[in-house]
C-alpha cells in the first residue's frame, strides 16, 4: 500500500495552505481554554456572613450578633453562624451593652437561618450567592467542577468512534455547536442541577472538540508542521483562552451574564466550515478517493505546486484500512 506522506511530498513542508490550516485549526482551541477555567470565576465564593433581619436591635447588638473565629491566624466573622436572634432581641431591647455588659462567647449560637449577606466588591453574583452554595452546601460547588470531568471522560470515549463514523470535520463542528448551546443554556439555569447537567454536555463537547480538531490537524499537515501543531500550536491557542478569560471575568462581574458571553465566542468559529478541509486520509478509508484528490488538488494551487496526475496508488485507494495519521 502506498504511504500518504509520500504521495502527497510534492505538496512541501510548509506554504499557505499549511499556514492557514495550521492557523484555523489552532483557533477553534481557543474556545476550550474559555470552558476549562470559567468555574474559578463563576463558582467563586465572596465573603459572607449571615444575613440579620429587619428586628428590633440596637446598632451595638446589630454590629456584634456575628461572632468572630480565628481562620488562619487570623480573626474574621463567621460565615456560618450568629448568635440566636431571639436572645440577642431580648438583650438589646433590655438595653445591655455588647462584649462590656454581656459577655458575647457564652450566647447560645445558630446556623444562618435567614440567609446569607455576601460582598460585591468584587462579583455582582455568582452560583454561590445566587443558590448560596456556602456552609453545608459548599460541597456543590467542586461536585460541579466534577460534572465537567466526567462529561470530559464522556467525550473522550465517543468522539473517536463518532469521527471514525462520519468524519473529523463534521464531528469538530457537530462538537463546536453543542459546546456553545450547552454553554449557552447553562447560563439559564434556574438550579443547581440543571448548571451541572449542562457542565456535564460542556465538558462533553469541549473535549470532543479538542480531541477531533487535533486529530484532523494531524492527518491534513505536513510532517514539519505537525509536530509543530501537535507540541506548540494547539497547547499554545488553548493557553490563550486561559489567559484571555480572567480580563473578560474582570470586565462581567455577574455570572449569567460571563457565561452567555463566553458561549457567543464559539459563534466566530462557525464560518471556518468553509475553510478548514476535511481529512483526506479518513476520506480514502471511506473510499472517497475522488474528494481525497480534490482536497489535495487544492491544497498544490494554494502552494503554488503541480499536482501529478495521479496523486494515490490504486494499491492504496482499494485499502480497506486505514492510513497512519502520525
Amino acid at each position: 500500500m502506498g504511504d500518504y506522506d509520500d504521495d502527497t511530498a510534492f505538496l512541501g513542508q510548509s506554504g499557505p495552505y499549511f499556514w492557514t490550516t495550521f492557523f484555523l485549526l489552532n483557533v477553534v482551541f481557543v474556545s476550550t481554554g474559555f470552558n476549562g477555567l470559567y468555574i474559578v470565576f463563576v463558582g467563586a465564593a465572596p465573603k459572607h456572613h449571615c444575613l440579620i433581619p429587619d428586628v428590633n436591635l440596637t446598632e451595638e447588638w446589630r454590629d456584634a450578633i456575628i461572632p468572630f473565629t480565628i481562620v488562619d491566624g487570623e480573626e474574621v466573622q463567621s460565615q456560618c453562624s450568629r448568635y440566636k436572634i431571639d436572645v440577642v432581641r431580648n438583650l438589646s431591647a433590655q438595653g445591655y451593652i455588647p462584649g462590656r455588659e454581656v459577655n458575647l462567647t457564652t450566647l447560645e449560637q445558630e446556623g444562618c437561618l435567614d440567609g446569607w449577606n455576601y460582598s460585591k466588591e468584587i462579583y455582582q453574583s455568582t452560583i454561590v450567592t445566587e443558590w448560596d452554595l456556602v456552609c453545608d452546601n459548599q460541597w456543590k460547588v467542586p461536585f460541579a467542577s466534577s460534572s465537567l470531568f466526567v462529561g470530559y471522560l464522556i467525550g473522550s470515549l465517543v468522539s473517536g468512534q463518532l469521527s471514525d463514523r462520519f468524519g473529523r470535520k463534521k464531528v469538530v463542528f457537530m462538537s463546536l455547536g453543542v459546546q456553545c448551546l450547552s454553554v449557552l443554556l447553562q447560563s439559564f439555569s434556574h438550579s443547581w442541577r440543571m448548571f451541572c447537567i449542562m457542565y456535564l454536555w460542556v465538558g462533553a463537547s469541549q473535549i470532543s472538540l479538542y480531541i477531533s480538531a487535533f486529530v484532523l490537524g494531524t492527518e491534513v499537515l505536513s510532517k514539519t508542521m505537525r509536530v509543530l501543531f501537535t507540541t506548540l500550536g494547539a497547547f499554545l491557542f488553548y493557553c490563550i483562552g486561559y489567559m484571555t478569560l480572567p480580563w473578560i471575568a474582570y470586565g462581567i462581574r455577574e455570572w449569567r451574564t460571563l457565561v452567555a458571553v463566553l458561549s457567543t465566542t464559539s459563534l466566530i468559529n462557525f464560518p471556518l466550515w468553509w475553510f478548514i478541509p476535511e481529512s483526506p486520509r479518513w476520506l480514502m478509508t471511506q473510499g472517497r478517493v475522488k474528494e481525497a484528490e480534490a482536497i489535495v488538488r487544492e491544497a498544490a494551487s494554494k502552494n503554488k505546486v503541480q499536482a501529478p496526475p495521479v496523486i494515490f496508488k490504486e494499491s492504496e485507494t482499494h485499502s480497506p484500512h486505514r492510513s497512519n495519521t502520525l
